[in-house]
């Protein structure tokens, strides 16, 4: 069948096309071992897949097919392929391109990125890692042939250049070496690696055993690779040679808490206290997975919380926080609204003599039901039932809030419309008021007021019920409340 095979390929004159590093003789033709009857097998690659053209009893009818293809044409017309390298002239190959054939303790080949596959006419593979996939080279008759050609690759190129790379350094000369360059290796107590962005790769597929140290640095909102590192501190010493690095240490020192409020003193700011959050300041939050800077100031704008950095202590952190416009609203929002602090009610007999210590007099009022001008009675409020109010221009102004009629009297004498509306004694000679002395001064009687001649009934009732009401929440003890109804009932 070869011979018929032969024969029909010089009557028709198509190529087949031999390769030394294919076990059957032939090119893109396999043996299959588990195959009886057909053992080979006819394939091409077109547009980056596998076509099999079929299987067939011998190498030279496989490789029949293969050669009515295109691609077999193309693959005659092609020059042939070199012979394969000895070990002898792939090492002097790889002299004369200046290249390393790079030597391997882990490949069961002896060289990095070669493997070696048992029963195979060229058993030595050539592969690269690329994209997170190994990417096959070659097969080569030799382990050096096979060597040269991944060192060829962009891969292997970049591996060498990191084999020139100084030493490893110890502990020790690592931290001369930032010594000696002025530089400070920064701690960092959450890290397990003792140092900042110094992370430890020995059980990750990215490290390796000789340099299981990654160091690392934020720029853009991205994490950059610094590189690979045999102790922590050549790790810390790379991060700190970086600009991210040397502008963190030229930062300012932390503020201490009571240098922290002094400068807030010394700016007029106000540190604002908030019972809700876990800092006890407003607009500071805590980072639990920081321990050298875990306070962060945070302020809302445009719907947004912004970041404003991230200090040692809470007071720099919310002095911070104070110097933003935000944080100055709010605290000129907060002084508006606190209330000046709350002096004890006075009591009626406190009240009557201050007004006699001040020179007031407390306007006196049968029309009115606590029996003061100005004072009206809210029995709805129960802590300071009385109000106390003026009028101008015309309208009624409000003035205050008290727990007695006379206190609430007094602020009403304190107003201007008050000393305005008092009365003035006319003025008299000296003989008038002699002859006024010597008369007999009537009984102090209640004087109707034209309000309260045409007030009525109505009005009247309206009062009793007001003082019913009153002594029976408890403002008034009986007593007053019989005082209040004399009065009532003496002004009509």
């Amino acid at each position: 069948m070869s011979r018929l095979a032969l024969r029909q390929a010089e009557t028709e004159e198509p190529a087949l096309v031999r390769s030394e590093r294919s076990s059957s003789g032939y090119w893109n033709v396999s043996f299959d071992r588990n195959c009886k009857t057909k053992a080979y097998k006819a394939e091409v690659v077109r547009d980056g897949r596998k076509v099999t053209l079929g299987r067939c009893a011998t190498a030279e009818e496989a490789a029949m097919l293969i050669a009515r293809t295109p691609e077999g044409q193309e693959a005659a017309a092609a020059p042939t392929a070199p012979p394969p390298t000895s070990a002898e002239e792939a090492r002097r190959q790889a002299l004369a391109e200046g290249l390393t054939l790079q030597k391997s303790e882990r490949s069961n080949a002896g060289y990095r990125g070669v493997a070696f596959r048992s029963g195979r006419r060229m058993p030595y593979e050539a592969q690269v890692t690329r994209g997170g996939k190994d990417v096959f080279l070659g097969a080569f008759a030799t382990a050096e042939e096979a060597a040269l050609c991944y060192a060829r690759s962009s891969e292997a190129q970049a591996a060498a250049v990191a084999l020139l790379e100084p030493p490893r350094m110890t502990a020790e000369e690592a931290l001369r070496q930032a010594e000696a360059e002025g530089l400070t290796l920064v701690r960092s107590q959450v890290n397990g690696t003792g140092y900042r962005n110094v992370i430890s790769k020995s059980g990750s597929k990215h490290g390796s055993v000789r340099r299981p140290y990654e160091a690392q640095v934020k720029r853009g909102g991205q994490t950059v690779h610094l590189g690979y590192f045999a102790t922590p501190e050549e790790a810390a010493l790379c991060y700190a040679r970086s600009p991210e690095a040397q502008a963190l240490a030229a930062e300012p020192p932390p503020l201490t808490a009571e240098e922290a409020l002094r400068q807030a003193e010394a700016e007029g700011l106000t540190l604002l206290r908030a019972e809700s959050n876990q800092s006890g300041y407003k607009g500071v939050s805590i980072n639990r997975n920081s321990t050298i800077r875990p306070y962060q100031p945070l302020v809302k704008r445009g719907g947004r919380l912004s970041y404003l950095g991230a200090f040692a202590t809470v007071e720099e952190a919310a002095l911070c926080y104070a110097r933003t416009p935000e944080a100055q609203a709010a605290a000129a929002a907060a002084a508006a609204a606190a209330a000046p602090p709350a002096l004890p009610p006075l009591t009626a007999e406190e009240a009557q003599a201050q007004a006699e210590a001040e020179g007031l007099t407390l306007l006196k009022s049968a029309s009115s039901s606590t029996g003061f001008k100005g004072v009206a009675l809210e029995i709805h409020h129960k802590t300071k039932p009385y109000r106390a109010e003026v009028r101008r221009g015309g309208e009624r102004a409000f003035l205050c809030r008290c727990a007695t009629a006379e206190e609430a009297a007094l602020h009403v004498a304190r107003s201007s419309a008050a000393h305005a509306a008092a009365p003035q004694p006319p003025a008299t000679s000296s003989r008038k008021r002699k002859a006024t002395t010597t008369e007999e001064q009537p009984p102090s009687t209640p004087v109707l007021t034209l309000e309260c001649q045409f007030e009525g009934e109505r009005r009247l009732s309206e009062r009793f019920e007001e003082l019913e009401e009153c002594r029976e929440r408890g403002i008034l003890t009986e007593e007053e409340y019989a005082q209040k109804r004399a009065e009532l009932m003496a002004c009509f």
